[in-house]
């Protein structure tokens, strides 16, 4: 299986700190893909005393053959700023966009 990524080399380098599956055993076809898992991933990346938890929020999509991970947000967050965004997402018009997105950086590569 194929992995994209637009996380910079080395970035990641621990799992991820919480997850948020909005889709899984999907089969949702899509300009000619087969989506079959969507899944948000949150990296903290370091605390800082005043600000907070600094992080790096990933959108991994699979599909039959490849995995897309893209970067969705990052910086610093409260502890609670992981699930707004997810819900937010998944109960506007976030998703599909997100969707097309993943899917245009596949058939660029």
């Amino acid at each position: 299986m194929r992995k994209i990524t637009d996380v910079e080399h080395g970035r990641i380098t621990n799992n991820a700190s919480r997850t948020a599956v909005v889709l899984s055993n999907g089969n949702i076809e899509n300009q000619g893909y087969f989506i079959r898992r969507i899944e948000f991933r949150e990296y903290i990346e370091k605390i800082d005393p005043v600000h907070g938890r600094y992080s790096l929020v990933t959108v991994t999509l699979m599909t039959d053959d490849e995995i897309i991970e893209m970067k969705y947000d990052e910086g610093y967050r409260g502890q609670e700023d992981f699930e707004l965004l997810v819900v937010s997402l998944t109960k506007y018009t976030g998703l599909s966009a997100l969707i097309n997105r993943a899917l245009l950086e596949l058939k660029s590569q």
